[in-house]
């Protein structure tokens, strides 16, 4: 079945981001940093703000259960976007040779819907997706089979009769590639640029 769009991750694919970014400001010591990003600030505690929870109610909510952390707290949202270092020129890279190629390209992100619009405003390759599902703006997140339905929904919106088949989906967690193969879409799990290239090349992307 012939590739007819690419949908992209963006973070750790196009961007790279890490809360380690900031905290290495904050915390000198590495293992204090880490214990602090492992138990208090916690990857499950910023996905439920890519879920659609405000900012201001996680922050007040963890400041409640730990006081004695509230500047290191306050900081994670106020100071975010020291914490999304650049773009991943190999990843940005793929994406514009596949847009001179005229390849029709979206975007499926995890990401809060009040600090997406930071990224929008600030690098603008993502002008090259024709669409993108930000999870905190559906309430839906990745791996639920539902924001894969809406991002198939936004990609038929373009190209109407396009198949689950007929769309390929990069990103760099494996459980979010299988969310996806389940539904019959392709998938790359993108361990680095020059696999994920020779990967799109097998499927027949020309580019």
């Amino acid at each position: 079945m012939t590739i007819r769009a690419v949908v992209f991750d963006f973070g750790g694919v196009l961007f790279d981001w890490s809360p380690q970014h900031l905290y290495r400001k904050l915390i000198a010591d590495d293992a204090e940093r880490q214990w602090f990003l492992d138990n208090i600030c916690t990857q499950a505690w910023n996905t439920e703000q890519d879920a659609g929870r405000t900012l201001a109610e996680a922050t007040r909510t963890l400041i409640h259960q730990h006081p004695d952390h509230h500047t290191l707290i306050q900081a994670y949202y106020e100071r975010w976007h020291e914490m999304l270092r650049g773009e991943l020129p190999d990843g940005v890279a793929i994406l514009e040779a596949l847009h001179q190629a005229d390849v029709p390209l979206f975007g499926l992100t995890n990401w809060s819907a009040e600090t997406f619009p930071y990224a929008l405003a600030n690098y603008p390759f993502l002008q090259r997706f024709r669409d993108i599902v930000v999870s905190g703006e559906l309430k839906l997140i990745k791996p639920d089979p539902a924001i894969y339905h809406a991002s198939l929904d936004q990609v038929r919106a373009h190209l109407p009769d396009i198949q689950p088949g007929e769309v390929v989906f990069i990103d760099d967690v494996a459980g979010n590639i299988e969310a996806a193969v389940a539904l019959g879409w392709q998938g790359i799990h993108h361990v680095s640029a020059e696999r994920t290239a020779a990967r799109l090349r097998e499927l027949g992307v020309a580019f």
